[in-house]
């Protein structure tokens, strides 16, 4: 009579060992395999601090919100492929069932490629309210600056973050101005010419398709375009592969609540998200192949710290700053200040999935808020709030309020020399 139960741990422990052998292998959830298109999770709790210390000032980098697909791209490139395994006729029903998937998408998005949502809109909102709710102080009778990039969808989480914060208090004055002319600040990608070659080098595209080679499994393609489906090489399978992944991710950012697990299992779902994953890492923060992606971002650093030094000198009496840009403004950002979770070295590709994940600093609209308080004895201290969780701004320091000499030292110490 024991010999069944003796047989199902056998196999649970089979399974068990066999996973192990992969150090690599990541088990995250299905929400969290969106990865950087994956909604805010907003926090349960707003983060409190010590009643002997008095908020004076914040800077605050934000993403733009949950939005429309970027473009058309990726449900163009997965719908094609399933016509033409129905002109093949190999397209399985499931492949039906996901063209009809992505022409809804292609119908819903018409005009609004990019464009912030519903959903986005409200992730603003919810940010400037718990702000607002922590920080009430800084909200009275002050100013606030707010800039955007030229971005529509960017500008639009401006107006929603600031519209909210006049609703709360229509006593304070707001100033938000948007453009070409903050892109040195906010688009430093798109300005730096040899960035933009590192991108498209092959020492970046060959390491992603190298790990791609060693990780991904096909068989949500072939669940799809079917098992005989003819592909024109094994680069044209790779990027169907990645479209259908960033298709699917991308589905509950717009609204769409479609159960994905048809067409990938929760480990297929993994393996697609952490190629994705590894290939935003070296095109967006400092990695042993380049320090540029994350270096570009210091235009940006060095006007935070500008404006914590001109406030405390008199010469600008905005208490709340707000910048809104993109995951390619706050993943270098982020990375060229080593805050935890958002900077990691290696020459270990495969691990970068367990030390660096795109759904844990960049979701849709992340954020990067930089808190000055002020003791009764007048000294200043800083508080980094990641995606509004309170992290360590020194690396091996474990504390969240670090003394303002001692955290401009470290933030200044942390643009390059050539800078």
């Amino acid at each position: 009579m024991t010999r069944i139960p003796s047989l199902i741990i056998l196999c649970v422990l089979t399974a068990l060992a066999a996973r192990g052998a992969d150090p690599t292998h990541t088990s995250y959830t299905r929400a969290q395999c969106q990865g950087s298109a994956m909604p805010y999770p907003a926090p349960e709790q707003i983060a409190e601090y010590p009643d002997s210390l008095t908020p004076v000032m914040i800077n605050h980098v934000g993403r733009h919100g949950a939005r429309f697909p970027a473009s058309a791209n990726h449900a163009n490139t997965i719908g094609k492929a399933l016509k033409e395994a129905t002109a093949q006729g190999t397209i399985t029903p499931l492949g039906k069932r996901l063209l009809a998937l992505t022409d809804r998408v292609t119908a819903l998005s018409a005009n609004r490629w990019g464009a912030l949502d519903s959903l986005g809109m409200a992730e603003q909102r919810g940010i400037a309210s718990r702000m607002y709710a922590a920080y009430p102080m800084l909200f009275d009778s002050s100013s606030v600056t707010a800039i955007s990039s030229y971005s529509p969808r960017c500008i639009m989480s401006m107006y929603e973050f600031t519209h909210q914060l006049a609703r709360l208090n229509n006593h304070q004055d707001i100033y938000t101005a948007s453009g070409r002319a903050f892109s040195p600040l906010l688009r430093f990608f798109d300005l730096n010419d040899e960035f933009r070659e590192l991108i498209k080098s092959p020492e970046i595209s060959d390491k992603v398709e190298q790990y791609a080679s060693q990780t991904l499994t096909y068989k949500p393609l072939d669940r799809v375009l079917g098992e005989k489906f003819r592909y024109d090489d094994e680069t044209d399978r790779y990027r169907i592969a990645m479209a259908e992944y960033s298709f699917l991710a991308g589905l509950s950012a717009m609204g769409l609540d479609i159960d994905t697990t048809p067409y990938l299992t929760t480990d297929e779902y993994n393996a697609l998200w952490r190629v994705f994953n590894l290939r935003q890492y070296l095109m967006r923060t400092a990695s042993t192949v380049s320090p540029l992606p994350a270096q570009i971002s210091s235009p940006l650093l060095s006007d935070i710290i500008s404006s914590f030094d001109e406030f405390l000198a008199g010469k600008n009496p905005a208490k709340v700053n707000l910048r809104f840009a993109h995951a390619e403004t706050l993943m270098p950002l982020l990375s060229l200040m080593r805050l935890q979770g958002c900077y990691y070295l290696t020459n270990y590709f495969d691990t970068v999935g367990l030390h660096w994940k795109d759904f844990h600093v960049v979701p849709m609209a992340a954020n990067l808020q930089l808190i000055l308080f002020q003791a009764p004895s007048g000294t200043y201290y800083l508080r980094a709030d990641l995606n509004e969780h309170p992290v360590p701004l020194i690396p091996n320091d474990s504390s969240v309020y670090t003394e303002w000499s001692r955290a401009r030292e470290y933030l200044q110490r942390c643009l390059p020399l050539v800078y």
